[in-house]
Order: C-alpha cells, then sequence, then structure tokens
C-alpha cells in the first residue's frame, strides 16, 4: 500500500511522462527499477516495510 504522498509522487511522474494510467506508470517503474544496473541493493537488515518510502528530493 502506498501513502498519499507516495501516490502523488507516482501520479507526478505519470503525467510528465505522458502514461495512460497510474498501473501503466507503476509496472513502468518497476521495469526501470529491475533493468538498473547501478543501484545498490537495499539493506534490508532489521528493517519493517514502513523504513521502505519514496524519499522526494
Amino acid at each position: 500500500m502506498l501513502d498519499d504522498e507516495e501516490l502523488k509522487f507516482i501520479d507526478d511522474w505519470r503525467f510528465d511522462h505522458r502514461m495512460p494510467t497510474r498501473a501503466a506508470a507503476i509496472r513502468e517503474l518497476i521495469r526501470r527499477g529491475l533493468v538498473a544496473e547501478d543501484v545498490d541493493d537495499p539493506d534490508t537488515e532489521g528493517k519493517s516495510t514502513t523504513d521502505f518510502r519514496i524519499e522526494t528530493e
């Protein structure tokens, strides 16, 4: 589940990239994350789901 801030981030990205639906935008973001090679593996030791929030700049 995503909170309102995370949904806003995704919706803003969706509109900036002219994606047809929120679901399409989420699939595209997941695809990009899965094929990215320059991203470090997440530190999961002792963390819960709330530790993995979208951090906007």
